[in-house]
């Protein structure tokens, strides 16, 4: 499943980075999303949802979200 389907407050483990998108990869693995990394679904509203990787708190709209399998 994607982020997109994922429950607030739960963790998960990511699997895959699903994208063709070459600069979409790079941007989340700067931010330290990739494969095996834990994350957690802080919360959700309109259009995106708010994410935490590794202590940090980002804000990615649901594009970014269906592209992380977990």
């Amino acid at each position: 499943m994607t982020l997109v389907q994922a429950i607030e407050g739960q963790d998960y483990i990511i699997k895959d980075i699903v994208s063709d998108d070459e600069e979409l990869k790079a941007f989340l693995f700067s931010l330290g999303c990739y494969s095996g990394e834990t994350i957690t679904v802080v919360s959700r509203m309109r259009g995106g949802c708010v994410v935490s990787i590794k202590d940090s708190r980002y804000n990615i709209d649901n594009a970014l979200a269906d592209a992380i399998s977990v």
